[in-house]
């Protein structure tokens, strides 16, 4: 409804200029006016769908008038279509192509006319001022109307992505969890269960006791599996980075406290005999203790070696575990070797693992110790809408440099066409001096134009300020003696085709 307001409100306004200027009061007739009025309200019907056709028809109503192009009755009609067209139009081309097109077609109706070329420069004058000028205008509101639209769509976009950015945090922090309790929970139960299936089996004890004790191993399994399904519910992709140092005992207290468990561990250190710092560290530390978590649910009973060997530059673990020999193994979720894998990765080590000759299971990690820089995390992207607002940005910016030089552009090429011009007109009435001197008085014009080199194209007036002309002569031309000054010229006065006169004039 609206927009249905706008376009006849406009239709109106537009009419006002036909009715005032094409009337029968001002030497138009009413018929001029209503072919003025239906043809603008056609022109306002449609320029919501073609913006260029307005521009078109009103350049067509406005050359049969004036090849200058600027009229009473349609001028106002151009710049608002010109406006309208770079406000609605998504691209410049056919724009370009439209104002080429009425150039060319002006410069066509004056050949044809016999016309001078000023008018044609004042018809590009016209074009430039009521129609380019307003074009890019509406080009640069454009522009602006969308950035203000991007701006208010990113913000919006913002809360929503706030929303999200909370509940990411709030799955991470579940995801801490659930790698809290594999790590800590999982290991501890792990140990609980190979102990008591040492008491389940030890002769030492009774009946009484080798049941609780195998009562003991079970729930710890059952507890286990439990465990695995709490962390089934609550692991998510770990979003963070990893962790830049390590968050548990030594290598040797970790073995110590799963020797003290039941589990038959050894430890071998050669090399320099200390741990690495850092991701390296930590790395470490998982690879161990995940080994001797699967050790005591996938084997128990059996023994496992440690060996870790420090060098300057790199750090090498092994966890080699034999096969079970007491009890059943305990569940497993199946991602813990993913998740070290992972961790290892990100240390800029390298993990292998994989089952023995004798039925066992090995890992091995070679880790440096310092991770290389850049190497486990990438800068992430920028959002979304930082780009779509540089985009607009850019846009807006191409806009604005758009209104300013293309302007600039045409006036230049208006100056130096018309520049151009003057030259060759100036040019077409240059009379060379030595052939002015040649011309005697009683001459015909034909002996003049047949002897002498005499320029086809006059002058189209004597200069200003020059002496006035001999009394009674039939004819007098003006011929430029030089190409860049307006003075002196020559002047030929003829009387009955005869030269009468000959003056060089200031």
């Amino acid at each position: 409804m609206r927009e249905r307001l706008f376009d006849l409100g406009l239709w109106l306004l537009l009419c006002v200029p036909v009715l005032l200027r094409s009337d029968p009061n001002d030497g138009g007739s009413w018929t001029q006016v209503a072919v003025g009025v239906v043809v603008l309200g056609c022109c306002v019907a449609v320029s919501r769908r073609w913006p260029l056709a307005p521009i078109t028809v009103t350049v067509a109503l406005s050359l049969p008038a004036t090849l200058e192009l600027f009229t009473p009755s349609y001028s106002l009609a151009l710049i608002a279509f010109g406006y309208l067209a770079g406000r609605r139009q998504e691209h410049t081309r056919g724009a370009l192509w439209l104002f080429v097109a009425v150039a060319a077609a002006g410069l066509l109706l004056t050949r044809l006319t016999g016309t001078s070329l000023g008018q044609w420069f004042t018809l590009l004058l016209a074009l430039a001022l009521a129609i380019v000028a307003p074009w890019l205008i509406g080009r640069y509101v454009r522009q602006y109307d969308r950035l203000v639209h991007s701006g208010w769509e990113l913000a919006d976009r913002m809360e929503r992505e706030q929303a999200a950015v909370a509940d990411r945090e709030r799955l991470r922090e579940r995801s801490r969890i659930a790698g809290d309790m594999h790590d800590s929970l999982g290991h501890d139960l792990a140990l609980i269960a190979v102990r008591a299936g040492a008491l389940e089996v030890d002769p030492a004890l009774g009946p009484a006791q080798q049941h609780a004790a195998g009562e003991l191993r079970r729930a710890a399994a059952d507890a286990t599996a439990r465990l695995r399904d709490v962390i089934g519910v609550l692991r998510q992709p770990d979003e963070d980075p990893a962790p830049t140092a390590p968050g548990g005992e030594p290598v040797e207290e970790l073995v110590s406290r799963a020797r003290a468990s039941g589990l038959a561990v050894t430890l071998t250190v050669a090399g320099e005999g200390h741990e690495p710092d850092g991701m390296a560290g930590w790395a470490l530390h998982r690879v161990v203790r995940e080994a001797l978590t699967n050790a005591a649910k996938h084997a128990p009973g059996g023994s496992v070696d440690v060996r870790v060997d420090a060098r300057p530059e790199r750090v090498t673990v092994d966890v080699v575990s034999g096969p079970g020999t007491a009890g059943s193994p305990l569940a497993s979720g199946g991602t813990g070797l993913v998740g070290l894998d992972e961790r290892v990765r990100l240390a800029g080590g390298v993990l292998t693992h994989g089952p023995t000759s004798d039925g066992g299971f090995a890992v091995r990690a070679a880790l440096p110790r310092r991770a290389p820089s850049g190497a486990p995390a990438s800068s992430p992207a920028a959002p979304t809408s930082a780009r779509e607002l540089d985009r607009v940005r850019r846009q807006v910016r191409k806009g604005l440099a758009q209104a300013i030089w293309i302007p600039l552009a045409l006036l230049a090429a208006l100056g130096l066409l018309m520049a151009g011009v003057a030259l060759w007109t100036q040019h077409q009435s240059y009379l060379e001096p030595d052939d002015y001197g040649h011309m005697r008085i009683g001459q015909t014009l034909t002996a003049i134009t047949d002897a002498e080199d005499l320029p086809d194209h006059p002058l189209d007036g004597p200069p200003k300020g020059v002496p006035a002309e001999p009394p009674g002569m039939d004819e007098c031309r003006y011929y430029r003696s030089a190409l860049l000054a307006a003075v002196p010229v020559y002047r030929l006065c003829f009387v009955d085709g005869h030269l009468a006169d000959k003056a060089e004039v200031r």
